[in-house]
């Protein structure tokens, strides 16, 4: 058997687990850095997928802790929507995907994993980005540091 190293995971393994909702996150000195939030808007965040399906794995997600699209306002809406079109831009503009998917879980059954808070992925894609490791070595492959990425993205979202 072969061995495929991602020793950027061991701190994640290691470390003490936040203890409540992952998108709640308190303003305090520094949190937008140190929790990848390239955007926020009145109602609304995006922030990098910390364990990603592809480099440039986004997320917006309400400030507002809810589980789905009919506990906002209009809007809280009309805000969330905006924000996703205009990472979906950003996106496209700094790393040059060849397609986009976007979407949601909403509920256990459809896959969220938190269900709890909504939140919208927007995951770039090209064109055979899929390959064996996922399905043979239960590994996906990302191409990037997460905070390399987040360098090359901020400037798209300022």
């Amino acid at each position: 058997m072969k061995s495929v190293w991602a020793p950027w995971r061991i701190s994640y393994i290691l470390s003490k687990k936040q203890k409540g909702c992952i998108f709640c996150i308190k303003k305090t000195s520094g949190y937008k850095k140190r929790n990848y939030i390239l955007a926020e808007s009145k109602h609304s965040f995006v922030i990098l997928n910390k364990y990603p399906y592809t480099a440039g794995h986004l997320m917006v997600v309400p400030k507002k802790h809810i589980p789905d699209l009919e506990s906002l306002k209009d809007e809280e809406l009309t805000d969330f929507f905006t924000l996703v079109r205009s990472a979906s831009i950003a996106l496209k503009k700094a790393i040059k995907p060849e397609g986009l998917n976007i979407g949601a879980n909403l509920g256990k059954a459809a896959g969220a994993g938190i269900e709890a808070h909504l939140h919208f992925h927007i995951v770039a894609r090209w064109d055979g980005d899929h390959n064996f490791m996922p399905v043979i070595g239960d590994t996906m492959v990302i191409p990037e540091q997460i905070k390399k990425t987040y360098e090359k993205l901020l400037p798209y979202f300022e």
